[in-house]
């Protein structure tokens, strides 16, 4: 019986047998095939992430570091309005619009604010501050959610992530995009000219992309391009976020419009911007006839009597006067004849940003409209202004009402009011001023800002004439602004002439680098105070040494600052200070 059931099973063994090896082959084979899909998925996003850039991407690597090892972020600055941080695989979901940071054991996230991220937000995107359309933040998941996500595509190159504040307005495009992020790049030493720039604000390219491509050899990627790559873009290494230090101007978005109260860029800072600007447009300053520039505009705030104005320019100062227009002429050809120009005249406008790019010793001169007080609106004399800018700034304001034209009907953003009641359109028609306010759609300042305007002449050249030096490009000096340093081995000794006089010598050494600078003028700021009092006395004065005997008593201690001080304005810092016993 055994035998026989031996032999009843060899076929049914035999087919078992057979189903099996079918089956191992048929699992290999769909192993094989799904291996291969996987392979061609790969092979397919390392293309997608290798059009961004050259450089060469490991893409199984790159997936396996972000499973294993998530984000990893590491910021500077203590506030949200002064912070840059720096991430590694950052990524951004298309269709979210959100950006992701994923968590493993080996994530590291520097400051790890919790919940305080969201008050208001982790960084400022522009350079902006604390404008609530340019937050920072991202959404936050484990790593193990990748599995459950769509394949990301990986940024090979590092990138600047931020904001650009109103590519359609050059003032914002230099003073809020392209000096921001100059010097951030600056700060940074992998930000060189491989890096690609990443704007994720929304807006399209602009009239002026062009000029924001001068800052790197790659490609900008817009946030709308993002979605063509892929669904979930993650960046190599990141930075996000940009520098403040470069800004001189708030718009007035809580209080009226005006310079920033701490200002922590110089002309020279500047300068040299827009020296790094021209040699990439290939513009050299040339040497020739000095000549004045008058800005044309050819759709608003027109100069009518413009023909006028510049036969008036040339007889007065004897040059060839030249205009220029964004509306006619490309942006490098016009810096070309900005750069050699003597004198820049212009009808305040965004177009006046292009006096960074004068010459040392040249003037500015801004026109204003008919009921605009040039001391609310000042980002052009603030620059000007800026030690190391070297420029001479005058402002010329119309206060004639009949040498202005205005424009009620037309739409409310060009200055039309005819949508106000008519109450508050007698009230704008009747001002004499437009009073300060806030950005940015104040109807009295829109009304007036673009009105044309009639110049008067001789208000015009007496303006000049009262408060513009000839301007010499030739002889201008670069204005020394190196500080002193401390000055060394400060030293006091009293003594008590009677119960009721005594006397305090102070003496030190003049600081270390002085005697390696030419200064006209070297003084000396000396403070004392009695110990226990809240305040001091202080002294300018000429020499190293000095006995003070005016208001000192007898058996009291005193403790004493000195400082050193360069042309009036160029303060060094406190030595240590002593303390004096008489």
């Amino acid at each position: 019986m055994r035998a026989i059931g031996c032999r009843m099973n060899l076929p049914a063994v035999l087919n078992g047998l057979l189903v099996s090896v079918v089956a191992a082959l048929l699992w290999k084979y769909v192993r094989l095939i799904e291996h291969t899909s996987q392979l061609e998925e790969e092979l397919h996003l390392t293309r997608q992430s290798q059009e961004f850039s050259q450089a060469h991407i490991d893409y199984h690597g790159a997936l396996l570091t972000l499973q294993e090892h998530g984000t990893r972020m590491v910021c500077t600055g203590k506030m949200h309005t002064d912070r840059i941080c720096r991430f590694d695989y950052l990524c951004y979901c298309t269709e979210a619009e959100e950006f992701v940071f994923f968590h493993s054991n080996a994530s590291v996230m520097l400051p790890n604010l919790g919940p305080r991220r969201f008050q208001p937000a982790l960084l400022d995107l522009s350079s902006v501050e604390d404008h609530n359309t340019q937050y920072f933040n991202f959404l936050e998941l484990p790593a193990a959610a990748l599995k459950f996500m769509p394949k990301p595509v990986f940024v090979p190159d590092v990138t600047l992530i931020l904001n650009r504040f109103n590519p359609d307005n050059l003032m914002h495009i230099f003073h809020d995009d392209l000096l921001p992020i100059y010097y951030t790049m600056q700060q940074y030493s992998d930000l060189d000219d491989e890096a690609r720039l990443v704007f994720m604000e929304g807006w399209s390219e602009g009239a002026h992309f062009d000029l924001y491509r001068l800052l790197s050899s790659k490609q900008p990627l817009l946030k709308e391009q993002l979605k063509t790559f892929g669904k979930l873009m993650c960046f190599t290494k990141s930075y996000v976020g940009l520098s403040k230090m470069t800004t001189w101007y708030q718009y007035g978005f809580v209080q009226p419009q005006g310079p920033k109260a701490n200002i922590l860029i110089s002309g020279n800072e500047i300068r040299q911007f827009a020296s790094f600007l021209m040699e990439r447009l290939n513009i050299t300053q040339e040497e020739g006839d000095d000549y004045i520039v008058v800005f044309k505009r050819t759709t608003n705030r027109l100069i009518l009597n413009e023909a006028e104005l510049l036969l008036a320019l040339a007889q007065e100062f004897q040059m060839r006067t030249v205009t220029v227009s964004l509306e006619e002429q490309s942006f490098d050809s016009i810096i070309q004849i900005i750069s050699s120009a003597t004198m820049l005249v212009s009808m305040h406008g965004a177009q006046m940003i292009t006096s960074m790019f004068l010459p040392r010793g040249a003037a500015v001169v801004e026109l204003f409209p008919y009921a605009i007080n040039p001391e609310q609106y000042t980002p052009y004399k603030t620059l000007a202004s800026l030690p190391g800018m070297d420029l001479q700034y005058v402002a010329w304001r119309n206060t004639i009402e009949e040498n202005t034209v205005t424009y009620p009907d037309r739409p409310w953003d060009q200055g039309g009011i005819v949508h106000l009641e008519k109450e508050e359109q007698e009230h704008i028609l009747a001002s004499k001023e437009v009073p300060r306010h806030l950005c940015c759609r104040n109807p009295e300042w829109l009304f007036r800002i673009y009105q044309d305007t009639t110049v008067d002449i001789a208000s015009f050249l007496d303006v000049l004439r009262e408060t513009l030096k000839k301007p010499n490009l030739k002889k201008i000096k670069v204005a020394s602004t190196v500080h002193p340093g401390r000055v060394r081995e400060p030293k006091c000794q009293t003594s008590v002439q009677a119960t009721n006089e005594a006397k305090l010598s102070v003496s030190w050494q003049i600081p270390w680098n002085l005697k390696y600078l030419k200064v006209k003028e070297v003084k000396y700021e000396v403070w004392i105070q009695e110990q226990g009092e809240n305040t001091y006395m202080p002294y300018i004065l000429p020499h190293q040494n000095y006995t003070f005997s005016e208001n000192i008593k007898p058996f009291t201690t005193y403790l004493v600052w000195v400082r050193c001080i360069f042309n009036k304005n160029l303060l060094g810092p406190f030595a240590d200070v002593l303390t004096c016993k008489t």
